[in-house]
């Protein structure tokens, strides 16, 4: 028997929060919950069967600190609230909701979007040594930049060190111009957009000049003992065992690092073996480390990205 429920929103700006740019957070409410979703000005119509109704009204209501301040709503926050309810987590999605991380230079806030997200934040906090392994766009490397630059302007280290393996994924180095900082700089732009969010970029470069903030390749790695830093090993799954082990006894006193990649995009040759995946296996079970797994469903960027990572999942299964 189909049925019908009229939830009324306080204004303009709360329907146009809860409708999602092209009504894309509609659409998405409706594959979550089977029911038909119809806005009319300020009124929400939901249709279908008394299950259906009752599941989009509560995420409907779950997602009410976002529209009724008319904040806008993505896909993962849809996501995480039908996960929330399902799991009977409604009240760790508030606290989830409400632990602000940090303010870009804008004023945006930065939260978890995701309990995993959550969660790989508070291993960051509490452990020395981190691994976050996951897909494109679950916020790794993001995360891990924002938790190290806390840490710096709050002076509890005193250098932030940004690293990751020089592999190339079509271009030699070569043959790209400039000098071998020059040549690896695009690898590493990831890291120094991540930066800019929270530091104005005249200031990163005065940091960079007095060494407060590194920015190398791996390789520069070799030879080095980090003490009093917040390091960041990115893409990962590009470094062979031997450098993954490299790096991970470079740890000093009074440091912390984070390693972050993705085990399905490894650019190495078909026959070299990850040194992520290889220190998976090995040190799955060293007390003091942590390893964190992000999923598709932990996906922050635009909603396609969410549906190409799992497509490829599927093909590649």
């Amino acid at each position: 028997m189909i049925e019908a429920f009229k939830i009324e929103l306080p204004n303009v700006s709360s329907a146009l929060a809860l409708a999602g740019y092209q009504e894309e957070n509609l659409k998405t409410l409706a594959r979550q919950t089977g029911a038909q979703l119809v806005l009319r000005g300020q009124d929400l119509l939901i249709s279908g069967t008394e299950n259906q109704i009752d599941l989009c009204r509560r995420l409907v209501r779950s997602l009410e600190d976002f529209w009724k301040h008319g904040k806008s709503i993505s896909q993962v926050d849809i996501l995480t609230a039908r996960h929330a309810l399902d799991t009977h987590q409604t009240d760790e999605l508030q606290d989830l909701r409400h632990d602000v991380l940090a303010k870009t230079r804008r004023g945006e806030e930065i939260r978890a979007k995701t309990f995993r997200q959550r969660q790989y934040i508070q291993a960051v906090r509490n452990h020395d040594l981190t691994f976050c392994i996951g897909p494109a766009g679950t916020g790794k490397t993001y995360l891990a930049a924002v938790l190290a630059v806390q840490a710096l302007l709050a002076n509890q280290y005193e250098r932030l060190i940004l690293t990751r393996p020089a592999v190339e994924a079509g271009e030699k180095l070569g043959f790209l111009p400039g000098d071998l900082l020059q040549k690896v700089d695009p690898y590493l732009r990831p890291l120094y957009d991540a930066l800019y969010e929270f530091i104005e970029p005249e200031k990163i470069t005065n940091l960079m000049e007095r060494g407060v903030i590194e920015i190398a390749p791996l390789a520069y790695m070799r030879g080095r003992t980090l003490n009093h830093a917040f390091v960041i090993l990115d893409e990962a799954q590009n470094t062979t065992p031997s450098q993954m082990k490299m790096v991970l006894t470079r740890l000093g006193f009074r440091s912390r690092m984070v390693v972050t990649g993705d085990i399905t995009q490894t650019d190495l040759p078909t026959n070299q073996a990850s040194g992520l995946a290889a220190s998976q296996k090995i040190l799955q079970h060293v007390e003091g480390i942590a390893f964190c797994n992000l999923t598709q469903a932990d996906v922050v960027r635009h909603a396609l990205v969410q549906r190409i990572v799992a497509a490829y999942e599927k093909y590649e299964n």
